[in-house]
């Protein structure tokens, strides 16, 4: 009994598994296929959808709290139900989307996946402003459907908490984001999917956890981006002065956080720079 284990264990360690060759930096050909615009247009809708959603609920919670209403502070979903929203978008939408645009929904995530030559840099280029314009829209449409509240209580706004400065909330964005991409390589990582395909891992759930977990943390400090488009998107629809003055930490700091992911699952976590020196020294010797 004991050797059958074994050596049904052993099929699973033994299947054959080979790296997908890199996406080239620059390629020309994409801009002639359906799919290509395609994946944009996935892009754009899941990112105005996310930002539809999750603004709402923010702007939903406050206005059920509001202590100038003398509202139950008790009430509404609270920063669990906002947490909540955000990862079980995610997760939705990572669903939805991942067979057709690989449901990036994040210019981090999409800075990160270019980085480790996943996507080429036109496709990344071309996501980034997709996302973005699906933020803005996602915005408007909530200020749009709801004015009066959606001006009274910040938009949905991301901005650093008083009692916080600057450093504070660059380290909780890049943390926050390394998080977010790291568990998006571990989570679509072939290698891991051809070793482990005998336990099934919807990929899009533990992405989703990511983003629930990140937000449960730091929603009192910067109320949370990691996510340039949804900074991005809710400062340009509410406008105001002090969205602007922290915007670049909701760039920088997220940028940062996937570039670190990037290089620790490729280079470390896969040895990617010890096997391209290695097949430099062999095919230096042949």
């Amino acid at each position: 009994m004991t050797k059958d284990v074994v050596a049904e264990q052993g099929s699973f360690s033994a299947k054959d598994y080979h790296d997908p060759p890199p996406a080239p930096l620059i390629d020309p050909a994409e801009l002639t296929k359906w799919s290509f615009y395609r994946a944009i247009i996935a892009e754009f809708i899941a990112t105005l959808l996310f930002l539809y959603i999750t603004v709402l609920t923010v702007i939903g919670y406050k206005s059920t709290t509001d202590p100038a209403l003398a509202a139950d502070q008790c009430g509404g979903v609270g920063i669990l139900g906002i947490a909540w929203a955000f990862g079980g978008m995610i997760f939705v939408l990572v669903y939805c989307t991942a067979g057709i645009s690989g449901g990036h929904i994040n210019p981090a995530v999409t800075f990160g996946l270019f980085l480790a030559r996943k996507v080429s840099l036109i496709r990344a280029f071309m996501y980034m402003v997709a996302q973005c314009l699906g933020a803005i829209c996602g915005v408007g449409l909530v200020k749009a459907l709801n004015k009066g509240l959606y001006n009274k209580y910040g938009g949905g706004a991301n901005t650093l908490a008083d009692g916080y400065n600057k450093g504070t909330g660059l380290g909780a964005e890049i943390i926050g984001t390394f998080v977010l991409v790291y568990t998006v390589f571990s989570a679509t990582d072939p290698k891991r999917s051809a070793r482990d395909s005998h336990v099934p891992v919807l990929a899009p759930l533990p992405i989703g956890f990511a983003v629930f977990m990140v937000h449960l943390a730091t929603i009192p400090i910067t109320g949370t981006g990691i996510n340039p488009a949804r900074s991005l998107g809710a400062a340009v629809i509410y406008n105001k002065d002090k969205a602007w003055d922290d915007q670049w930490i909701f760039w920088v700091g997220p940028f940062i956080g996937a570039a670190i992911a990037a290089f620790y699952h490729q280079f470390i976590l896969r040895a990617g720079a010890v096997k391209a020196l290695g097949s430099f020294r062999s095919s230096t010797h042949v």
